[in-house]
């Protein structure tokens, strides 16, 4: 019988977990534990970042707001009871305990890059899970809001990167050492946001951070994000670019409509208003330049150069034929400004022979009907012999329009073409640096 009894003894189970067991565990644990006392003389606390969503990236502010939660566990000793040696009692049943950190230890973290204060992580309504091996798990969820360096060389077809910077706080690196879990970014909950496509979440070691001569342990977290398109090209992109070719219109109205002043005036104003626009959505830095912010520029230079023009197209078209127009102005004109302006499908000006015989000149038309000329009469009334046109300032000023009008579509394609292909390039082959 006694030998039966031995059996029975040694393979007797646990007691069955109840609300009293739990709170007699609980109470052998915590009578002589003190919460500002750190588990070792180095404890190694594990991070994980679980990304739910991003709130807003205003690159303006240089700011990014982020909702997630930290996953940060660490060994407690004091708090373990696997070992049923070192218990009054068998507590195997009971699997986990639950405490808040006003009776647990627990590492002071801080978001070092936080734009709204930075102190130290804390939540008293989040419970700590407490596992039979010692093992601290502690979850704090918040709205991360904090400094994001933004980069608007590519605007709107911008990509981004922000970190979120983890430091140990009091404690030095070799009191705390922070670490990362297996997988230190967890997007598997994560909500898209309407602006911006997550690229992706990355995490790295940083070095460890000076203060006062003490090292401290951080851990980094990169989120990258690139703007979605739709948006800015229909309503930036798209009406910046036709807004320009507008510009160079001014020197198709004819002067007599009256309007062409006050065309110009109007483009001119347009600009310098989607200018002011893009000023306030991006930040007030030197560090990086935005092209389109470049290109508005130019484009805000011609369309004041382009009222300079068109008062100058409205002087020449208001003189009158009694002031005198210069040979050398005729010949360049006739010689270059014609052949370039395409004025009267002259794009091609060929110098045209003049035969001077005393015999008569023989034209021919198409139904054979014999015309005649004389030598005396000249070729072409509007052709001088050094091979010069007559013109009137009326004439002129709509050669200088079709100039100008030419000028302008050219430097209006080349600088919209070149926009287009340097910040496509830039969106499709993001800086990962």
């Amino acid at each position: 019988m006694s030998i039966v009894g031995v059996v029975q003894t040694t393979i007797a189970t646990p007691p069955v977990y109840s609300i009293a067991l739990e709170e007699s565990l609980r109470t052998e644990l915590f009578t002589s534990y003190t919460a500002q006392q750190r588990p070792d003389k180095k404890v190694r606390v594990g991070i994980r970042f679980h990304l739910l969503t991003v709130n807003d990236l205003n690159i303006k502010d240089q700011t990014l707001s982020l909702s997630g939660y930290l996953t940060i566990d660490w060994w407690d000793s004091r708090l373990q009871w696997s070992n049923t040696s070192s218990t009054s009692q068998d507590y195997t049943s009971i699997n986990f305990l639950f405490a808040t950190e006003e009776h647990v230890w627990r590492p002071a973290i801080i978001i070092e890059n936080g734009v709204d204060g930075i102190s130290v992580i804390s939540d008293t309504s989040v419970p700590m899970r407490i596992a039979h091996d010692g093992r601290v798990i502690w979850n704090p969820a918040g709205v991360y809001k904090v400094n994001c360096e933004s980069d608007t060389k590519y605007y709107p077809m911008d990509t981004q990167g922000c970190y979120l910077k983890v430091s140990a706080w009091a404690y030095t690196q070799a009191e705390i050492e922070l670490y990362f879990k297996v997988e230190p970014v967890d997007t598997s909950f994560y909500s898209e946001n309407g602006e911006w496509d997550l690229l992706s979440a990355e995490s790295f070691k940083a070095e460890a951070q000076t203060r006062d001569g003490d090292s401290f342990s951080s851990v980094f977290f990169l989120i990258r994000l690139q703007r979605r398109l739709l948006f800015h090209v229909v309503n930036t992109l798209f009406p910046v670019a036709l807004m320009a070719i507008l510009i160079a219109f001014v020197f198709k109205l004819p002067v007599d409509s009256g309007e062409k002043i006050g065309f110009s005036l109007t483009v001119l104003l347009s600009y310098a208003v989607y200018l002011t626009l893009i000023s306030d959505n991006i930040p007030s830095t030197s560090n990086t330049v935005c092209y389109l912010s470049l290109y508005l520029a130019f484009i805000l230079l011609l369309a004041t150069i382009a009222v300079i023009l068109t008062t100058f197209v409205i002087n020449l078209h208001m003189r009158t034929d009694d002031e005198r127009m210069s040979n050398s102005l005729k010949k360049f004109t006739s010689n270059y400004l014609i052949k370039f302006a395409c004025w009267k499908n002259k794009c091609c000006h060929r110098k045209n022979t003049v035969h001077h015989e005393r015999s008569d000149l023989q034209i021919y038309n198409i139904k054979g009907t014999h015309l005649s000329e004389n030598n005396n009469s000249h070729y072409n009334e509007t052709e001088h012999k050094e091979g010069s046109i007559d013109l009137t300032w009326k004439e002129l000023s709509e050669i200088m329009d079709k100039v100008f009008y030419n000028i302008y579509m050219i430097l209006i394609a080349i600088s919209t073409f070149v926009l287009f292909v340097v910040i496509i390039f830039g969106y499709n082959n993001p800086d990962t640096s």
